[in-house]
């Protein structure tokens, strides 16, 4: 009897320190890079998220701060999130001041060693062009599925320079891959809109965020009616009354108001103007839920074209290639 309490209790002792170094080690695990507490990369903005998840695919978790239909002028993180950009390999951000509520938590992080890339400082950035934002850069990049390629060429160099554990063949063939559909993309985006003629090319959003669609595809941007580049600001019935008094001269039959934010001040415009002129949704600063019309920024910008070219009363053409087949999300 003796014996088999004296068994019982070395083999309780033995089964307590194997617990133990179980634990540590599970401890351990959860701190390293590639543990589940540690993304490999942080991402702010949901449109940067999708793209950053189709070239980095399975290779590293990928953690996005800004859910579907967030303002990123506006948003600010909890917490958590804080904590999760202090532990990144790589925080991949919008910059060019969009992200104004996030920003003192990267650039901190970036002071305390975390590598981050400011996307929008590498596309060529444009400078704001009506007198209320002379000078000041235009953070709305994506608008451009050109400077998007730009983009995805940046993302994948830091994503094999300072995540570990990936294998940087499968990220470059990724970003290959994503680089043809966005080639596809403006391809189809240029065929719809070559049946425009050019008086018909006149752009009034509710505020600065299509300059960069703009310019690549020959538009004309009249005015907004928020006369800002970010969604915190409000017109004047000044502001108002010379939107009106433009939309009148350039005869635009409809203007567009982002599908997230509330179209109060663009109908407000539409009493102002005296004229008949619709209001429209795009998705100009964040993606939505799947199903929502805009989950991916492929279908968002095709979402976008479509709209654009139909409210301006442009022909459909008779064939266009295709925009490229969109990644399935689960």
């Amino acid at each position: 009897m003796t014996t088999l309490v004296h068994h019982r209790h070395r083999s309780t002792a033995l089964a307590a320190v194997l617990a133990l170094i179980g634990a540590v080690l599970l401890g351990l695990t959860a701190c390293t890079p590639t543990g589940a507490q540690r993304p490999g990369v942080v991402v702010t903005t949901n449109i940067l998220g999708d793209i950053t998840r189709e070239i980095i695919g399975d290779q590293a978790e990928v953690t996005v701060l800004m859910g579907p239909g967030a303002d990123p002028h506006s948003f600010g993180i909890s917490a958590p999130q804080a904590a999760k950009i202090e532990q990144a390999d790589l925080i991949v951000h919008n910059g060019l001041g969009l992200e104004e509520n996030v920003l003192r938590h990267v650039e901190a992080a970036r002071e305390s060693g975390v590598a981050a890339l400011a996307v929008g400082e590498g596309v060529d950035p444009l400078t704001y062009a009506s007198d209320d934002m002379a000078g000041r850069p235009d953070p709305h990049f994506w608008t451009d599925p050109t400077r998007v390629r730009t983009a995805v060429r940046l993302i994948t160099d830091r994503l094999i320079e300072h995540v570990d554990g990936v294998d940087a063949a499968v990220i470059r063939a990724n970003a290959t891959r994503y680089d043809t559909r966005l080639a596809d993309l403006t391809a189809w985006m240029e065929n719809r809109f070559a049946a425009m003629p050019p008086n018909k090319r006149n752009l009034v959003t509710n505020h600065h965020v299509f300059g960069y669609l703009a310019q690549r595809f020959g538009f004309r941007v009249i005015g907004v009616v928020i006369p800002s580049g970010t969604t915190l600001a409000s017109p004047s019935a000044s502001d108002l009354k010379s939107l009106a008094t433009a939309i009148e001269k350039a005869k635009v039959p409809a203007i567009f108001a982002d599908s997230s934010q509330p179209d109060r001040l663009a109908q407000a415009l539409q009493r102002e103007s005296h004229v008949d002129v619709r209001v429209l949704p795009l998705f100009s600063e964040s993606l939505t839920e799947r199903g929502g019309g805009a989950a991916t920024y492929l279908e968002m910008m095709r979402a976008n074209t479509t709209a654009i070219a139909d409210g301006l009363g442009a022909p459909t053409p008779t064939a266009r290639p295709t925009a490229g087949t969109e990644r399935k999300t689960p």
